[in-house]
């Protein structure tokens, strides 16, 4: 059997001293803890036998991607697939106060957890992440992938993985800044799920915007 690892890298802190969902908005880029985060990141891959990169589109993900690419030398794939979940509050605060959860304006849209009505459904991001996972699987067969995405889709990803509900407390996501979600392979059969902090755990109600 040839074995194959594709690990699924959270990108850094964002700059955001707002605390806006930022979402798939454009301009929200590393802070300067962010991108220590991303050399920590690096430096974790170090005498791994990485052979293939890819970045999810947004800012934040090519700036996460970018010391692992240099300290390779590979060039970086960018892949829609693992871009950031769609949220219908993208660009609002949300976490101070709670104001539009409160907000009867908004409650239609939190009719329905398990969906999650509020946004990208939670079976289309394990679909196209799943998708984007076998890709990179395939093109570093026999070696690692490292793919730099975002906490919802990289956490959709480990509970379809493990065969789990969808439907969870955001609060306990196993899934920090610049942290590590590898999944193993035996030719394309998944054998496993482990998961490392390089730069540390993050307590997700410190993290604005995420």
């Amino acid at each position: 059997m040839t074995t194959t690892v594709v690990h699924l890298l959270r990108h850094g802190e964002v700059h955001n001293p707002a605390g806006v969902l930022y979402g798939r908005l454009p301009g929200y880029r590393l802070s300067a803890a962010g991108e220590a985060m991303a050399v920590a990141a690096a430096e974790w891959f170090r005498g791994r036998d990485v052979a293939h990169l890819v970045s999810s589109p947004m800012e934040r993900a090519r700036q996460t991607i970018r010391p692992l690419a240099e300290a390779t030398g590979l060039e970086v794939a960018v892949d829609e697939r693992i871009i950031e979940a769609g949220n219908a509050f993208e660009g609002t605060v949300v976490g101070r106060g709670g104001g539009v959860f409160r907000a009867p304006r908004n409650w239609w849209k939190l009719r329905n957890p398990v969906q999650p009505s509020w946004g990208e459904p939670y079976v289309e991001i394990a679909a196209r992440m799943i998708a984007a996972v076998e890709a990179a699987r395939d093109a570093a067969r026999g070696h690692e992938a490292v793919l730099v995405s975002h906490q919802l889709p990289i956490w959709t990803t480990r509970l379809h993985v493990e065969g789990r509900r969808f439907a969870h407390d955001p609060r306990r996501r196993e899934c920090s800044l610049a942290s590590v979600t590898s999944l193993t392979y035996e030719d394309d059969r998944f054998v496993g799920v482990s998961y490392a902090e390089p730069a540390g755990a993050t307590d997700p109600d410190a993290v604005p915007g995420a």
